[in-house]
C-alpha cells in the first residue's frame, strides 16, 4: 500500500477566523459590534469566544452574550408563558378590593 506524500489537515488554520460574532448582551458597551472569532473554549464551565478587537486585541466573551449563543427563551416565546403581567395584577387587586367592599366585611 502506497502512502500519500500529502498530509491531510484536520485542524482549522491558525490564522483564519472561525467566523464572526455580534455582541448582543443588552448592557455590554460593545453591543451591536461584530468581531472575528479566533477560538472557542470553555472557561469555568462557560463556553467562551475569543474575539479579535482592533484596539484591544483578543477579547474573551461568553458565547451567550453573542449571536452565537442560544436564542433568548423569553424573547422567542418558547418558554413558559406569564400568568399575569403588571396590568393583570393591578386588575386582580382592584377586583379583590371591590369584592371586599361589596361583601360588607370590615378588616
Amino acid at each position: 500500500m502506497l502512502q500519500s506524500s500529502q498530509s491531510h489537515r484536520t485542524a482549522h488554520p491558525a490564522n483564519e477566523p472561525l467566523g464572526s460574532a455580534e455582541v448582543t448582551h443588552p448592557f455590554h458597551p460593545l453591543r451591536g459590534q461584530r468581531f472575528d472569532v479566533l477560538k472557542v473554549r470553555r472557561v469555568s464551565g462557560v463556553e467562551t469566544l475569543s474575539l479579535r478587537h482592533a484596539e484591544l486585541g483578543s477579547v474573551a466573551m461568553p458565547r451567550e452574550w453573542t449571536d452565537w449563543g442560544a436564542p433568548d427563551v423569553a424573547a422567542s416565546g418558547a418558554g413558559p408563558r406569564l400568568i399575569a403581567d403588571a396590568f393583570g395584577c393591578a386588575a386582580l387587586a382592584a377586583l379583590l378590593f371591590s369584592l371586599k367592599d361589596s361583601s360588607g366585611v370590615e378588616s
